[in-house]
């Protein structure tokens, strides 16, 4: 480890990860509510000494851009501030136990950008001389449509950006692409005790995704496509047969599967359904795609992982992350973007959210390592 480094990391403060950890879930930032959390952030970083500017996105949103360094950073550390709403609004706030904090966004990814605000603070601790070029990228967004990160993008594309969605602190260089798709079926309303004079939109609907569940091409890529039934809801106008019917699927799919074949797949399964399902009436629309990664990480960042696990004791292997982020909207952009976080999947956007200080403490300190690297 370089003297510099080891400086660094003894400016890393566990007392004000935990701080800023929990006052960040205690701000209540689902998406397009994201101000009161930005004004917090801007608050903590300006005090740094560091060059930080709003970027707006729209009128009372807008993102968090600081830089360091003696040029134009070829390096960004990314988080999103906002979450998806909450489960009870009653019960969102931080609730710490034994070195564990729960609460909504605790791990996606308020966890990241605390440990990413860590790292930067312990950096800014260092002669500005011996400061990295390095960017701090916090945007608004990402849970709803990633706009904030699509702003950032139409003005400046980093070679390289370190996203801190929950992995584990595991690294993900491959990333998932995703799909989301829409469904309605119609049918016709008549009272619940004459079916047989009525056409259900529900039944017709659940038909539908039987058939795209069992369709060929699901089956063959079965371990390489995780398919979900994210929403379904029908006309509710009482006691009658519903006359429509609305789903929404999630897809993630393996780096090497592309969304357009799926597409076509599901298209074609879906004209089979309206010759053998009687009396659908069916509208589809495919609302978002994005086509997943696989990067071949540099042998220089491989180094500085193995020497930094190491150093921290933890397990290194590498995982594909299989959910949506910012980091297909960068790749796609041209820039190479490594999913790096703490916290896990398993519990994200659940009541039962929550990370370890231990692991928040440990990205920062991953962080600062990779940006002097």
């Amino acid at each position: 480890m370089t003297n510099r480094l080891e400086q660094v990391w003894r400016a890393i403060d566990p007392q004000r990860v935990r701080t800023t950890l929990i006052d960040m879930i205690d701000i209540y930032s689902p998406s397009g509510k994201e101000e009161d959390i930005q004004l917090c952030l801007e608050e903590r970083l300006s005090a740094t000494g560091t060059a930080v500017r709003r970027q707006v996105v729209e009128e009372e949103r807008f993102n968090l851009i600081a830089t360091m360094g003696s040029r134009e950073p070829d390096l960004y550390l990314v988080g999103h501030v906002d979450t998806v709403p909450a489960w009870d609004i009653d019960e969102y706030a931080a609730l710490e136990e034994w070195g564990v904090v729960r609460g909504l966004g605790s791990a996606d990814m308020k966890g990241g950008c605390a440990a990413m605000v860590e790292a930067w603070t312990a950096l800014a601790s260092l002669p500005a001389e011996q400061r990295p070029s390095l960017g701090l990228l916090l945007v608004v967004g990402e849970e709803e449509n990633g706009d904030g990160s699509a702003r950032f993008l139409e003005d400046c594309c980093p070679a390289a950006v370190i996203i801190g969605e929950p992995t584990s602190l595991l690294p993900a260089f491959n990333h998932y692409g995703y799909m989301e798709v829409s469904l309605v079926t119609q049918g016709r309303r008549i009272h619940s005790s004459l079916p047989e004079l009525g056409h259900n939109a529900i039944e017709s609907m659940l038909r539908v995704l039987l058939q795209i569940e069992r369709s060929t091409t699901f089956k063959q890529l079965a371990d390489k496509l995780v398919y979900s039934i994210r929403e379904m809801s029908s006309s509710r106008a009482g006691f009658v047969v519903p006359d429509r019917c609305e789903a929404l699927i999630d897809l993630h799919l393996s780096p090497d599967v592309s969304p357009g074949v799926i597409r076509a797949a599901m298209e074609k399964t879906l004209d089979q359904a309206r010759q053998t399902i009687k009396g659908l009436d069916l509208e589809v629309s495919f609302d978002f795609e994005a086509a997943g990664y696989q990067l071949d990480p540099l042998r220089k960042t491989v180094d500085i992982l193995e020497e930094v696990y190491q150093r921290l004791n933890l397990p290194l292997s590498f995982v594909p992350f299989r959910s949506h982020s910012d980091g297909n909207l960068f790749h796609q952009a041209g820039s190479s973007p490594l999913i790096l976080g703490p916290g896990s999947l398993e519990t994200a956007h659940t009541a039962e959210e929550q990370t370890s200080l231990v692991q928040v403490e440990g990205a920062a300190r991953i962080y600062a390592a990779l940006a002097l690297g």
